[in-house]
């Protein structure tokens, strides 16, 4: 019988080992990648000593091709919860040392045991991904232990936050639960996402492309829309995420965190009278417009690399967390197609499920012509925007800065679809569509029977589209007051 001193000395020794993870050696082929070990990144992610490791001596049951003999404590992923700024997550974080990071059986259900704790105590989850994929040795099993993430990843949307960081490989079904959660950050270099890899690529299509070209950070920020953060490296992927969660509540119960400043609520900005050029057709950044009416310019823009010509992102006014969406005139005039409106669409389902009141500024022009568009889907793409805003119950404000033409008007957040308050802008042009082209059809048969039509067109008066009441705006105070002091109606 082992005395007391025994036991705890073997006990020291198996956690000194499940530390090592698959040993120095491996540990330090990952630092020469330039990526960090699983256990470093939840150092630098979580709150000084509040990380409580869970299953940290689990270890796969598997005896076939070897693994007998090789059953690592940890099993590729370390497990467990602790704090940010204070406030609880619970993590996973895939250890690439051990197995690559693969899944099988005893790692799912690790994962899993986590994602049912954060549910039950209604706290965000955190996935660092760095994983070779399912474990070929367990077979079926490691397949289903992926549906079983998959699962829990669904029934917990809209529940609790869930936010993926990609930090290294993630491919084939692995690449799923990412793209079920609610924000995906990757790493430029060193993370890459694909169904399929290069190999199978250049096999199937006789394509030749690298990881990097076929599904690296920057791909999927900026085509495909798969990651809503590309950042520099490991380091700046952790403290923008950090910086995401503090917008966001920790679940669909709660209000989003108040975060008390200096930034007066009554404040007036002379800059905002001169952003908005006198000529309706020059472009202007509405990100200079969104950084002047913020609480001290601060605004953490998601997909900001992707359909640029609608721009998404986290702001406070008077120290409260609101949701901002807001046509980019400076990007294809701000017109809203396929991409744009999936964008915004998603990022307004994520604000109303999490109580974040969402500020709209719009100038649109319309809706992009084209065979492309057409043929792609923009009428029921379009219309998932107008699902969202017409769902939300969230308070919903909205700034009509410039243009809002056509069914654009409709989608953005109009009064008749529960905006609950429009405000103009002294250069607002609210109409069916631009006066040109109104004149063009009101005015059809007089400049055909012209003798010079183009003199006709221009000869026509530019004011025949009539503009809708609106409320004029006065300044912050009035957009906060909105946002903070309406509850959403009860749901049906």
């Amino acid at each position: 019988m082992p005395t007391h001193d025994e036991l705890y000395a073997d006990l020291e020794a198996r956690q000194a080992e499940a530390l090592l993870g698959g040993g120095k050696k491996r540990m330090e082929k990952q630092h020469e990648k330039g990526k960090l070990t699983a256990r470093e990144r939840l150092d630098i992610l979580l709150d000084r000593d509040s990380f409580v490791e869970l299953g940290m001596f689990v270890r796969h049951q598997t005896n076939e091709f070897g693994l007998a003999e090789n059953r690592p404590y940890g099993d590729g992923v370390v497990t467990g919860y602790g704090r940010i700024d204070g406030r609880l997550v619970y993590v996973y974080s895939q250890d690439f040392t051990v197995f690559g990071g693969s899944l099988g059986d005893a790692n799912a259900r690790k994962i899993v045991k986590i994602m049912n704790l954060a549910l039950e105590n209604g706290a965000p989850i955190i996935g660092l991904n760095d994983s070779g994929g399912a474990r070929i040795q367990e077979g079926v099993v490691s397949l289903g232990g992926y549906a079983d993430i998959f699962l829990l990843n669904t029934l917990a949307s809209g529940v609790v936050p869930q936010i993926s960081a990609v930090m290294g490989p993630c491919a084939g079904g692995a690449v799923y639960s990412p793209a079920i959660t609610d924000f995906v950050f990757m790493v430029q270099g060193t993370s890459y996402m694909f169904v399929t890899g290069p190999n199978v690529v250049k096999t199937v299509t006789h394509e030749i492309v690298t990881s990097e070209e076929l599904g690296g950070a920057v791909v999927h920020a900026s085509k495909s829309g798969v990651a809503h953060f590309a950042c520099e490296n490991e380091a700046d992927v952790i403290t923008t995420l950090r910086r995401l969660l503090s917008y966001i509540p920790q679940n669909n119960l709660e209000d989003p965190p108040f975060i008390k400043n200096d930034d007066p609520f009554d404040r007036e900005d002379e800059i905002l009278n001169s952003i908005v050029p006198d000529d309706p057709s020059k472009a202007y950044d509405i990100k200079d417009v969104i950084h002047h009416v913020v609480d001290h310019g601060e605004f953490l823009e998601v997909h900001a690399d992707y359909a640029m010509n609608m721009v998404v992102g986290f702001a406070r006014l008077g120290g409260r967390s609101i949701g901002i969406v807001a046509n980019q005139p400076a990007a294809l005039a701000g017109v809203l197609d396929i991409a744009s409106s999936l964008k915004a669409a998603r990022f307004i389902r994520f604000c109303d499920a999490f109580n974040i009141p969402i500020l709209t500024f719009e100038d649109v022009p319309g809706f992009l012509p084209g065979a492309d568009q057409e043929h792609g889907g923009i009428i029921k793409h379009g219309a998932k925007l107008l699902y969202a805003y017409c769902e939300a119950t969230v308070p919903k404000v909205t700034v009509i800065t410039r243009k809002a033409y056509g069914g654009a008007y409709d989608v953005m957040n109009s009064k008749h679809v529960r905006g609950d308050m429009n405000y103009a802008w002294p250069t607002a042009e609210i109409a069916v569509m631009g006066p040109k082209g109104a004149v063009e059809i009101i005015f059809k048969k007089d400049i055909e029977k012209a003798s010079d039509p183009e003199l006709e067109l221009t000869r026509r008066p530019m004011t025949t589209v009539r503009s809708l009441p609106i409320h004029s705006l006065r300044r912050e105070e009035d957009i906060w007051m909105m946002l903070s002091s309406q509850k959403p109606p009860a749901r049906g």
